[in-house]
């Protein structure tokens, strides 16, 4: 049997989720294909779960510093299986949560491997869903007259660095261990990486941390990424930049040992378990591509501002297309999809107003150009950089180091760019997404007055710091 759909969604992650429920607003009879779980990598594999046991990790390294506080604690451990309990039971609650959103927007879930088929009788164009189903039954054909390619991506492996779970992981095997290593080497120094780095640390994880790069955080404003490797270092990790992962020479023993070319030197880095976090892949296989015009570049889908593939009806949202591959990236992409194809007149994507999160602690968040970016780009740029030493909410959380830094076009005064490292920082953020979207110039961010004592401080006075006019440093 054949049912007909306005829009039928490959994917039920945070990208497709929501593109189906703004499709229901719409009054588009819409269903979602999802072969695991609704919620996809963001809810199982990615932000929440990691979040959790991020937390549980500030919670303790909290605990073991109690008497700064004032608060005497005899002996702090840490039950793992319990961390992960918690993880597990906070995953399931926002699972449901979102199956309640599906029967609330009376769309049709399909628990299953959807795959998009060529021209057939159902439709002389391609587009047509089969879903094999997970129960065994018959597959399902759904005809719509849209679809929406949601079916993200994976972690990245190296050569020679084959995952087995076991011993090497990524970070979908990290997220389900059942007890802490006494070490671990952490291949690849981007967000993920410095992520797992900052948890397993403050859990009492021996790390050493392997960047190919420069520096970590390459993406990131220069002064940030210098402050987390100073900060990180603090902790006793180890971060060993420009250093590459030899092929092939992974040995498997009581620990497991990797070589790397290090300043014109092979090392040997030994610890109980390796860590890949060298990227993300998308998932375009098996979904049926060559059974359509649709074009890859680089391994991801291609798309216009549109979100639209050479098959106008069929669009694509989130890590299966590259760019920015965070999640509500993806939720936005696939508004703005739903929104082109009911006829609206969606509001494009700009990506350098998309805040920018890494939940290590300390954290950080930015938003718009980095301070080359914007040299690069041609401006000409004045900086404003205040210190959460100098705040008090910052000094009552024990948590004082990191800055805020505003990067300003020097001739219009124009906000570019706002990077923070410090104590909730990630919550901060979207102070600073908002100048972006309405074109704020630091004086205007400066007369926004913010309550004292906050840490949201910071960011009023690193705006005054543009004009040398910071009152608290």
């Amino acid at each position: 049997m054949a049912t007909e759909y306005d829009l039928v969604i490959l994917g039920g992650g945070t990208g497709g989720y929501v593109a189906a429920i703004r499709a229901s607003q719409l009054g588009l009879k819409t269903a979602v294909v999802e072969k695991r779980k609704l919620g996809g990598t963001c809810l199982h594999k990615g932000c929440i779960p990691s979040k959790a046991l991020l937390r549980s990790a500030e919670v303790f390294a909290t605990a073991k510093k109690s008497s700064e506080f004032g608060v005497e604690i005899s002996e702090v451990t840490v039950d793992f299986l319990k961390v992960q309990e918690r993880k597990a039971r906070i995953v399931e609650q926002l699972h449901n949560g979102v199956q309640q959103l599906m029967k609330k927007g009376k769309i049709d879930v399909y628990e299953g491997t959807g795959r998009i088929l060529g021209p057939s009788i159902f439709s002389p164009m391609p587009g047509t869903i089969s879903v094999e189903m997970n129960n065994g039954e018959e597959n399902e054909m759904l005809i719509p007259k849209n679809v929406i390619i949601a079916t993200g991506s994976r972690p990245r492996s190296l050569p020679g660095l084959e995952i087995d779970g076991e011993v090497v992981l990524t970070s979908d095997e990290a997220l389900e261990l059942t007890s802490l290593p006494k070490s671990m080497i952490i291949v690849g120094g981007g967000v993920i990486g410095i992520e797992w780095a900052s948890m397993l640390s403050d859990f009492g994880v021996e790390i050493t941390v392997l960047e190919y790069s420069e520096r970590i955080l390459p993406t990131e404003d220069i002064e940030i990424s210098k402050e987390m490797e100073r900060l990180m270092k603090k902790k006793g990790i180890t971060i060993v930049t420009d250093c590459k992962v030899l092929p092939n020479t992974l040995e498997k023993g009581n620990q497991a040992s990797i070589r790397a070319e290090h300043k014109g030197e092979e090392k040997s880095f030994i610890a109980d378990k390796i860590l890949l976090s060298v990227g993300r892949k998308a998932n375009v296989e098996g979904i049926g591509l060559e059974n359509t015009d649709i074009k890859t570049e680089n391994g991801f889908i291609a798309t216009n501002q549109f979100y639209q593939t050479k098959e106008s009806h069929i669009y694509a949202i989130g890590d299966v297309i590259g760019g920015l591959q965070l999640a509500h990236v993806a939720s936005h992409e696939g508004i703005i999809a739903v929104e082109h194809i009911a006829n609206e007149k969606p509001i494009l994507l700009e990506e350098t107003f998309v805040p920018k999160c890494i939940y290590s602690s300390p954290e950080i968040a930015s938003v718009g150009l980095t301070e080359d970016e914007a040299k690069t780009n041609g401006y000409k740029t004045k900086i404003g950089k205040f210190p959460f030493k100098a705040i008090g909410k910052a000094l009552i959380f024990g948590e004082a180091d990191g800055f805020v830094k505003l990067v300003v076009d020097e001739e219009t005064d124009d906000l570019l760019g706002v990077h923070m490292i410090g104590p909730h920082v990630t919550d901060m953020i979207s102070e600073a997404g908002l100048a972006r979207v309405l074109d704020a110039t630091p004086w205007e961010v400066s007369h926004t007055i913010h309550p004292h004592p906050t840490l949201s401080e910071a960011i009023g006075e690193a705006a005054l710091a543009v004009y040398g006019k910071a009152i608290h440093f």
